[in-house]
Protein backbone atom coordinates (compact mmCIF):
# COMPACT_ATOMS: atom_id res chain seq x y z
CA UNK A 1 0.00 0.00 0.00
CA UNK A 2 0.78 3.80 -0.50
CA UNK A 3 1.64 5.95 2.40
CA UNK A 4 -1.21 7.45 4.32
CA UNK A 5 -1.67 10.56 6.56
CA UNK A 6 -1.28 9.63 10.43
CA UNK A 7 0.84 6.52 8.95
CA UNK A 8 3.18 5.02 12.03
CA UNK A 9 2.85 2.88 14.96
CA UNK A 10 -0.02 4.20 16.96
CA UNK A 11 -2.27 3.66 13.55
CA UNK A 12 -1.02 -0.39 13.36
CA UNK A 13 1.42 0.40 10.68
CA UNK A 14 4.82 -0.74 10.23
CA UNK A 15 7.17 2.10 11.12
CA UNK A 16 11.13 2.61 10.72
CA UNK A 17 13.60 4.84 12.64
CA UNK A 18 15.70 6.71 11.08
CA UNK A 19 19.32 8.11 11.92
CA UNK A 20 21.98 10.27 10.31
CA UNK A 21 26.19 9.07 10.78
CA UNK A 22 28.98 11.32 9.94
CA UNK A 23 32.04 10.19 9.68
CA UNK A 24 35.01 13.18 9.14
CA UNK A 25 37.52 12.39 7.38
CA UNK A 26 40.91 13.66 6.77
CA UNK A 27 43.38 12.65 4.31
CA UNK A 28 43.84 9.91 1.71
CA UNK A 29 43.45 10.39 -1.95
CA UNK A 30 40.16 9.79 -2.96
CA UNK A 31 40.81 6.26 -4.58
CA UNK A 32 39.78 2.71 -3.35
CA UNK A 33 41.38 1.91 -0.12
CA UNK A 34 42.63 5.40 0.37
CA UNK A 35 45.96 5.16 1.44
CA UNK A 36 46.69 7.32 4.74
CA UNK A 37 42.89 8.10 5.20
CA UNK A 38 41.59 8.47 8.56
CA UNK A 39 38.19 8.71 10.18
CA UNK A 40 36.90 10.38 13.13
CA UNK A 41 35.28 7.97 16.21
CA UNK A 42 34.07 8.38 19.04
CA UNK A 43 34.22 5.99 22.15
CA UNK A 44 30.91 5.63 23.42
CA UNK A 45 30.08 5.83 27.00
CA UNK A 46 26.91 6.37 29.10
CA UNK A 47 24.29 6.09 26.24
CA UNK A 48 22.51 2.40 27.26
CA UNK A 49 23.55 1.39 23.47
CA UNK A 50 26.72 -0.14 22.64
CA UNK A 51 28.81 1.60 25.45
CA UNK A 52 32.21 0.69 25.27
CA UNK A 53 32.51 0.72 21.91
CA UNK A 54 33.90 3.00 18.86
CA UNK A 55 31.48 4.63 16.65
CA UNK A 56 31.04 6.91 13.96
CA UNK A 57 32.49 10.71 15.53
CA UNK A 58 28.78 11.87 15.37
CA UNK A 59 25.17 10.00 14.77
CA UNK A 60 21.16 10.48 15.98
CA UNK A 61 17.95 9.99 15.17
CA UNK A 62 16.42 11.80 12.64
CA UNK A 63 13.27 14.18 14.40
CA UNK A 64 10.00 14.95 13.25
CA UNK A 65 9.90 17.56 10.46
CA UNK A 66 13.79 17.47 10.39
CA UNK A 67 15.77 15.83 6.82
CA UNK A 68 18.04 13.47 7.35
CA UNK A 69 20.86 16.09 6.03
CA UNK A 70 19.77 18.54 8.40
CA UNK A 71 19.74 16.47 10.91
CA UNK A 72 23.45 15.09 10.09
CA UNK A 73 24.27 18.42 10.44
CA UNK A 74 22.63 19.15 14.01
CA UNK A 75 24.57 15.84 15.55
CA UNK A 76 27.91 16.85 13.89
CA UNK A 77 27.19 19.99 15.82
CA UNK A 78 25.80 18.86 18.82
CA UNK A 79 27.93 15.91 19.47
CA UNK A 80 32.12 17.08 17.79
CA UNK A 81 31.14 20.96 18.19
CA UNK A 82 31.91 22.00 14.61
CA UNK A 83 29.92 23.36 11.56
CA UNK A 84 29.13 21.36 8.38
CA UNK A 85 27.61 22.52 5.31
CA UNK A 86 24.95 19.98 4.26
CA UNK A 87 26.88 20.32 0.55
CA UNK A 88 29.60 18.86 2.09
CA UNK A 89 27.99 15.71 2.76
CA UNK A 90 29.17 12.79 0.84
CA UNK A 91 26.16 10.10 1.09
CA UNK A 92 27.97 7.02 1.89
CA UNK A 93 25.36 4.29 2.25
CA UNK A 94 21.71 3.60 3.36
CA UNK A 95 21.63 0.81 6.23
CA UNK A 96 18.47 -1.32 6.73
CA UNK A 97 18.69 -3.02 9.91
CA UNK A 98 17.35 -4.92 12.68
CA UNK A 99 17.43 -6.71 15.74
CA UNK A 100 14.01 -8.20 16.28
CA UNK A 101 10.80 -7.73 14.31
CA UNK A 102 9.05 -4.45 16.89
CA UNK A 103 8.95 -1.32 14.61
CA UNK A 104 11.43 0.32 16.92
CA UNK A 105 14.00 -2.74 16.36
CA UNK A 106 14.19 -1.76 12.10
CA UNK A 107 15.95 1.34 11.66
CA UNK A 108 17.22 2.85 8.37
CA UNK A 109 20.63 4.36 9.06
CA UNK A 110 22.05 7.30 6.51
CA UNK A 111 26.02 7.09 6.34
CA UNK A 112 27.52 10.54 5.05
CA UNK A 113 31.54 11.44 4.94
CA UNK A 114 32.45 14.83 5.07
CA UNK A 115 35.79 16.23 4.66
CA UNK A 116 35.41 19.98 5.25
CA UNK A 117 33.70 21.74 8.34
CA UNK A 118 34.80 24.78 10.76
CA UNK A 119 36.20 24.42 13.86
CA UNK A 120 38.07 21.61 15.93
CA UNK A 121 36.30 18.50 16.66
CA UNK A 122 36.04 18.00 20.46
CA UNK A 123 33.92 16.01 22.40
CA UNK A 124 30.62 18.08 23.50
CA UNK A 125 28.93 15.42 25.22
CA UNK A 126 30.88 13.67 27.98
CA UNK A 127 28.63 12.22 29.47
CA UNK A 128 28.06 10.18 26.18
CA UNK A 129 31.20 10.04 24.82
CA UNK A 130 34.21 9.02 26.65
CA UNK A 131 37.06 9.84 23.73
CA UNK A 132 37.54 11.35 20.53
CA UNK A 133 40.24 9.78 18.47
CA UNK A 134 41.23 10.02 14.96
CA UNK A 135 41.89 6.31 13.30
CA UNK A 136 43.87 5.20 9.86
CA UNK A 137 40.97 3.28 8.12
CA UNK A 138 44.07 0.93 7.30
CA UNK A 139 44.37 0.45 11.23
CA UNK A 140 40.38 0.67 12.89
CA UNK A 141 39.77 0.13 16.52
CA UNK A 142 38.09 -2.68 18.47
CA UNK A 143 35.48 -3.46 19.31
CA UNK A 144 33.34 -0.98 16.63
CA UNK A 145 29.78 -0.91 16.78
CA UNK A 146 28.74 -3.69 14.67
CA UNK A 147 26.53 -2.30 11.89
CA UNK A 148 28.56 0.75 11.68
CA UNK A 149 31.63 -1.57 11.46
CA UNK A 150 30.43 -2.77 8.12
CA UNK A 151 30.68 0.33 6.62
CA UNK A 152 33.56 1.42 8.12
CA UNK A 153 35.13 -1.62 6.69
CA UNK A 154 33.62 -1.20 3.20
CA UNK A 155 35.11 2.20 2.97
CA UNK A 156 38.39 0.74 4.02
CA UNK A 157 38.26 -1.63 1.36
CA UNK A 158 36.88 0.56 -1.25
CA UNK A 159 33.61 -1.04 -2.06
CA UNK A 160 30.79 0.55 -0.08
CA UNK A 161 27.31 -0.32 -1.16
CA UNK A 162 24.74 2.19 -1.71
CA UNK A 163 22.28 -0.01 0.12
CA UNK A 164 22.46 -2.62 2.69
CA UNK A 165 21.15 -4.70 4.76
CA UNK A 166 21.95 -5.91 8.96
CA UNK A 167 20.82 -8.40 10.97
CA UNK A 168 18.19 -9.97 8.98
CA UNK A 169 17.93 -13.40 8.60
CA UNK A 170 21.03 -14.89 5.31
CA UNK A 171 19.65 -12.46 2.22
CA UNK A 172 17.41 -14.15 -0.61
CA UNK A 173 19.38 -14.26 -4.32
CA UNK A 174 17.33 -10.63 -4.85
CA UNK A 175 18.56 -9.69 -1.29
CA UNK A 176 21.99 -8.51 -2.18
CA UNK A 177 23.27 -4.54 -1.72
CA UNK A 178 23.04 -1.99 -5.44
CA UNK A 179 26.67 -1.15 -6.16
CA UNK A 180 28.04 2.44 -7.11
CA UNK A 181 27.66 3.04 -11.13
CA UNK A 182 31.98 3.23 -10.92
CA UNK A 183 32.16 -0.37 -10.29
CA UNK A 184 30.27 -0.67 -13.42
CA UNK A 185 32.02 1.11 -16.22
Amino acid sequence: GGAAAGGGPESGRFAVVPAAYVLLRRGGAGGAGEAGAEVLLQYRRGTGFMDEHWACGAAGHVEAGESVLAAACREVAEELGVVVDQADLEPLSVLHRTRGTAAIEQRVDFFFACRRWTGEPRVVEPAKSAALRWFPLAALPAPIVPHEATVLRALRAGVVPRIAVFGFPAPAPYDVPVKFEEEHR
